[in-house]
């Protein structure tokens, strides 16, 4: 143990998509490696240099590593670290669907006062879902459509409804589209339709000047469905997935593709304070649920992990694959698995953490 290191008791992990790709084959990662990344827990150890954060405390993983001394580091490109091999968590070192984990300080953040765990262990999909909504520039102006609405479609909707004129969820499953016609004012079923038509039908015949993809299958769609000037942000992971492009299309009709890569660290911490606010009971409009909250639909002790993924998909090869014919059929939002087995309270943290 390092003298600025920090080992956090994990309390739990919230499945990503990521992790089921991975175990499809359809993401890299090291053979045998531990998975897990989104994770809360309480501070258990620390090293005689750890300044910010003490036993008892409940933290928030920040599992995107970076050197800090490298020339992106040094530019504040810290999500294209030049020393990222065996430094991502749940990916190429070993994650958090453990018992601990023991991180530096630097990416170890205290969950705010009076945060439910639920809405804490959605603090580092909020990190990523704010990176690629800067990454495009949303303005009040523009009209998006989010395809997909897994948790990271609904939370990329909630954020850019923040600033967007109008904002448009697209989906094929019935469970999620059920779910976000509860959160959202604009939801189009494209379950066995062309999902550009569809939503431009939906729209009346307007399309979206900006596009986020959270699926990892959709720039196909995305491409006929922009607007001419518009953005499209590529924000789902399937390495076997693929589209002819011809670079006319994007230049003819001045069409941005974005790619955000990981998220910077300067975003983490705006993330926790986001959370804090999502997760706020008080919040205005927030109902009996807070809006974070309302994203966890199931949780699962460590060792019932396959029934986790089952309710996200399962983990047959081919299912939801591109070009299987077969989409995933859902029955969770997010699901959370937890490492920590004992009472907790009514804020789903350890009775006494």
């Amino acid at each position: 143990m390092n003298g600025d290191d920090v080992v956090v008791e994990i309390v739990g992990t919230g499945v990503c998509g990521t992790d089921r790709k991975i175990l499809l084959g359809r993401f890299p990662a090291r053979p045998g490696v531990v998975l897990g990344h989104e994770s809360v827990g309480v501070v258990r150890e620390t090293g005689p240099q750890v300044r910010t954060v003490g036993v008892g405390d409940r933290v928030v993983v920040n599992p995107t590593l970076y050197c800090g001394w490298c020339t992106p580091c040094r530019r504040g490109a810290t999500n294209f670290c030049r020393h990222k091999a065996g430094t991502e968590v749940g990916v190429d070192r070993d994650g958090t669907y453990a018992e601990s984990v023991t991180l530096p300080e630097r990416f170890v953040e205290r969950v705010p006062a009076g945060l439910s765990f639920r809405s804490a262990v959605l603090i580092e999909p909020l990190a990523c879902v704010l990176s690629n909504v800067r990454a495009a520039s949303v303005t009040f102006d523009d009209t998006v459509v989010v395809l997909g609405a897994g948790p990271i479609g609904m939370l990329t909707a909630w954020v850019a409804a923040r600033q967007a004129r109008r904002v448009t969820v697209a989906e094929p499953d019935g469970y999620r589209l059920e779910r976000a016609r509860e959160q959202f004012a604009h939801v189009v079923d494209v379950a066995g339709a062309d999902t550009a038509e569809a939503v431009v039908k939906a729209s009346g015949g307007e399309r979206p000047s900006v596009v986020f993809d959270t699926t990892g299958t959709g720039l196909d769609a995305a491409l006929r469905l922009i607007d001419d000037g518009g953005r499209i942000v590529v924000m789902g992971f399937d390495d076997t997935y693929t589209v002819p492009l011809r670079p006319l299309q994007l230049t003819n009709r001045g069409i941005q593709l974005i790619g955000a890569g990981d998220y910077r660290a300067d975003i983490f911490p705006v993330a926790v304070d986001l959370a804090a606010e999502l997760g706020d009971p008080r919040r205005p409009g927030s109902g009996p649920v807070p809006v974070l909250e309302r994203l966890v639909t199931h949780e699962f002790p460590l060792e019932r992990y396959a029934e986790a993924f089952t309710a996200l998909g399962g983990l047959t090869p081919g299912d939801g694959g591109h070009g299987t014919g077969r989409p995933p059929r859902y029955d969770a939002l997010k699901v959370v698995i937890r490492s920590h087995s004992g009472p907790v309270g009514a804020d789903g943290w350890p009775v006494g953490a």
